[in-house]
C-alpha cells in the first residue's frame, strides 16, 4: 500500500490484551464490520456489535449501565441534555390526541415545552396544582396517557408524594415520569416507589462539575424501547467524550451528595433563624410544608435551597449582587456554590399567574450549595443580607 493508504486505514491500538481501569472513550462515529452477514445480524438483533454512534456507543452504554444500577432500573439512556431527555421521552411515548398531565409547579423549560411545543403535534396538556396532586386519582382522565412531575420542585423545593402519584397512574394504565434532578439517586429512588420512568438533568449532580450538559432516562427496558427509537430518529444521544466525563463524575456522587446534604442543612437552619429573611424553602426543615412527605421518601434533602429575602425584585437583586463566594450563575449540583434568581432564569418569561401557580416570588434567590466550607458560605450570605 501507498503511504496515504497506510495512514488512513483501520484504527491502531485496538487490542484485547489492554484492560483499562477507567472507561475508554470510543470517540468514533462509525464501527467496522467484516461481512454483509454481520451487518444483517446487527439489523436483526442477533449481534452485540455497534454500527453507528447515534444508535449506540460502548462508552455511552457503559455509563448507561452504571446509571441503571444506580437507579435500580432495567435500562437507562443518555441524552444530550436534560431538556433533550424530556423532549425525547414525550415524543417517544405520546401521540397526537394523547393528553399529558403536568404539575404547574415545574421547571420553566418543561412547562414551555409541554404548553407551547407539544400542542403543535396534537398532544394536549393540562396543568394541575400541587394541591391537586395530593389526590392524583382525581386528575387522571380517560384521555390521560402520561403524568409528568418533579419532586423536589424547582425552585420552591415543594415535594410530591411519589408513591401516591405512581399508584394512581398504574391503576389507570397511565405512564408516570418524575424529574429526580434535585434529589439525585442517592437521596431518592422513585422507581422503588412505583414510578415508571425517572428523568435527570445529568448536567447537575450526576456529573457534579459544571462541565457536561447531559440528560438521563431510566426505567423498564420495554417502556424505554419507543424512546430509544425516538432518540435514534431525532439524534439526541450524548457524545462519547461527554459520557466519559459523566461516568467519571458518577464515581464521587455518593460522597458529594453527603457533603451537599450536610452543608445545605446547616445553611438552611442558619437562614431560618435570621430575621432578615422572609422565608427559607428546604424540605429538611421541620416547618417546610412537605417535610413529612420528604422525610418518608428521601434519604437526604439535597444541596439546593430557596430563600425569599423580601423587598420584591429589587431586594433579591441587591442580595444577588452583593454575593462574593456564591457565584452568580444558573444551574446547580456542582462543586462550586451558585446563586440564581428564578425570575431571571428557570421562570423567566412566566406571567404573574404562572409564577403564582408555581409558588415563585420576585424576591426569591435559589442557592446551590457546593463543596466549600459551610462557615465561609454563611459569612458570605451574612454580608449579602446586611
Amino acid at each position: 500500500m501507498k503511504i496515504a493508504t497506510e495512514l488512513v486505514q483501520r484504527a491502531t491500538g485496538v487490542t484485547r490484551h489492554a484492560e483499562p481501569l477507567t472507561t475508554p472513550i470510543y470517540e468514533t462515529t462509525t464501527f467496522v464490520f467484516d461481512s454483509a452477514q454481520e451487518v444483517r445480524d446487527y439489523n436483526e438483533g442477533r449481534s452485540q456489535k455497534f454500527l453507528y454512534s447515534r444508535y449506540g456507543n460502548p462508552t455511552i452504554v457503559a455509563v448507561e449501565e452504571k446509571i441503571a444500577k444506580l437507579e435500580r432500573a432495567d435500562a437507562a439512556m443518555l441524552l444530550s441534555s436534560g431538556q433533550a431527555a424530556t423532549t425525547t421521552a414525550l415524543l417517544g411515548l405520546l401521540a397526537s390526541g394523547d393528553e399529558v398531565v403536568c404539575s404547574s409547579a415545574i421547571y420553566g423549560g418543561t412547562l414551555h415545552l409541554i404548553a407551547d411545543l407539544l400542542p403543535k403535534f396534537g398532544i394536549r396538556s393540562r396543568f394541575v396544582s400541587i394541591d391537586d396532586l395530593r389526590t392524583p386519582e382525581a386528575v387522571i382522565t380517560d384521555a390521560t396517557r402520561l403524568v409528568w412531575f418533579e419532586s423536589p420542585i424547582n425552585p420552591t423545593l415543594r415535594c410530591i408524594d411519589i408513591a401516591a402519584v405512581a399508584n394512581a397512574c398504574r391503576a389507570r394504565g397511565v405512564i408516570s415520569v418524575v424529574d429526580n434532578t434535585f434529589a439525585s439517586p442517592i437521596n431518592q429512588q422513585p422507581l422503588s416507589l412505583g414510578v415508571d420512568i425517572v428523568m435527570h438533568s445529568a448536567t447537575k449532580y450526576l456529573n457534579g462539575h459544571s462541565d457536561v450538559t447531559a440528560g438521563v432516562l431510566a426505567g423498564s427496558r420495554t417502556l424505554l424501547e419507543p424512546v430509544q427509537k425516538a432518540r435514534r430518529m431525532v439524534g439526541t444521544v450524548l457524545d462519547p467524550h461527554a459520557a466519559y466525563a459523566l461516568g467519571r463524575g458518577l464515581k464521587t456522587l455518593s460522597v458529594r451528595m453527603e457533603r451537599h446534604n450536610t452543608t445545605a442543612m446547616t445553611i438552611a437552619r442558619w437562614l431560618a433563624a435570621d430575621t432578615r429573611v422572609q422565608a427559607v424553602h428546604y424540605p429538611g426543615l421541620p416547618d417546610h410544608p412537605d417535610h413529612a412527605v420528604a422525610k418518608k421518601q428521601m434519604r437526604g434533602f439535597g444541596g439546593v435551597l430557596c430563600v425569599d429575602v423580601g423587598g420584591g425584585y429589587e431586594g433579591a437583586a441587591r442580595f444577588f449582587d452583593k454575593l462574593k463566594l456564591f457565584n452568580r450563575a444558573a444551574s446547580l449540583g456542582g462543586v462550586e456554590s451558585l446563586c440564581s434568581l428564578p425570575v431571571l432564569t428557570s421562570q423567566w418569561g412566566h406571567t404573574e399567574e404562572e409564577l403564582q401557580r408555581a409558588g415563585v416570588t420576585h424576591s426569591m434567590a435559589r442557592l446551590s450549595v457546593g463543596m466549600e466550607d459551610a462557615d465561609d458560605l454563611i459569612a458570605d450570605l451574612d454580608q449579602a443580607l446586611s
